[in-house]
């Protein structure tokens, strides 16, 4: 099979002739139809400090994707073959407390698709059975490639109430945008999103976001009299991890408001930890998706009208993976989406 593969401690990714992997009884054999490139996989083709330290090499890298189910273990129940699946890309242990009581996202165990072991920018990929995911039909493929960063967004921006609260998203990456898209949809009263990217922010605008505040011209709070925000945002999803940010956001909220943070910082920083005690403020840290919460979530939000086609910017045959990780690289693409089924 063909497969993109991290084959040197080096930048770069190489297009390569491997065998179709094997698998055992509890495994699920999948085809892959489309798979979408990630920040992660940026990390890894530029072979990053924190890819050096964290990926074996070689390694068939990507976690991102749709597919059908090829082949079954012996020991495998519930999936058959031609079914149409994604699937959760961490795979955890299932025996540490927080994966015996429903909180499998944060397995300190956690081996990951496309990181630790062979991902899915192939035409195969093996996940155990338990990590498979049936897509419906009536999500498309193109949107189905990229569930796996959909449920950081649907996990982030269902921790707090949203419906009718104004909300501040920090960062208009993929992940900022499908977020803004999911406020929206839910019922949130106003939804502004900063960057410092106009053409990610003007992905924001497409998904409906209120207002897309470009942080290097415009001061957000200079927005509340347009939108009728009179004490602040009642939440923050954020995305950034950018101190400036982050300190930016505690300015703008009200007493009492809610913070769902996603992005990670590079470095440590200070935090204004007198701002954020005085004003009584709820801070939760994300990560990943709710195993499988989250999924069942956003499946819900797609079959009930959740449009993300605006956040796809490139779909691409899987040979032409290097204008796909050159768009990625730019900083200024959206979901770029990788055919396997096209050379």
């Amino acid at each position: 099979m063909k497969a993109l593969r991290k084959l040197r401690a080096a930048a770069g990714l190489d297009l390569v002739e491997i065998e179709t992997p094997d698998y055992g009884p509890h495994d699920v054999l999948i085809r892959v139809k489309r798979s979408a490139i990630c920040g992660t996989d940026v990390h890894i083709y530029n072979w990053d400090d924190w890819a050096a330290r964290t990926l074996p090499v070689p390694l068939t890298i990507g976690h991102e994707f749709v597919g059908t189910v090829a082949a079954v273990g012996a020991e495998v129940e519930g999936l058959t073959p031609g079914q149409r699946v994604s699937a959760e890309g961490h795979i955890t242990c299932g025996r540490c407390r927080n994966c015996r009581t429903g909180r499998a996202h944060i397995c300190a165990a956690t081996i990951g698709l496309g990181v630790q072991r062979p991902g899915c920018f192939a035409e195969y990929v093996v996940l155990p059975a338990r990590n498979v995911f049936p897509v419906p039909e009536s999500i498309p493929d193109r949107i189905a490639a990229f569930l796996d960063p959909l449920g950081n967004a649907v996990h982030t921006a269902l921790s707090f109430e949203l419906a009718g609260e104004d909300v501040l998203i920090t960062g208009a990456g993929p992940i900022g945008v499908m977020a803004a898209a999911i406020a929206r949809h839910v019922g949130a009263r106003r939804v502004v999103v900063t960057d410092v990217n106009d053409a990610r922010l003007e992905l924001a605008r497409r998904v409906g976001a209120d207002r897309a505040i470009n942080v290097t011209r415009e001061e957000p709070a200079s927005a509340f009299p347009d939108l009728g925000i009179h004490e602040g945002f009642d939440v923050v999803l954020e995305m950034s991890g950018k101190p400036r940010a982050i300190a930016q956001a505690l300015d703008l909220v009200r007493p009492g408001a809610r913070l769902a943070l996603l992005g990670i910082a590079s470095a440590p920083f200070e935090l204004p930890w007198n701002t954020i005690v005085f004003k009584g403020l709820w801070l939760k840290g994300i990560y990943g998706r709710e195993v499988f919460e989250t999924w069942y979530k956003m499946t819900a939000l797609l079959e009930s009208g959740l449009d993300l086609t605006p956040v796809i910017t490139h779909e691409l045959p899987y040979t032409a993976y290097e204008e796909g990780f050159a768009a990625m690289r730019s900083g200024t693409s959206g979901k770029v989406i990788l055919n396997w089924e096209e050379s």
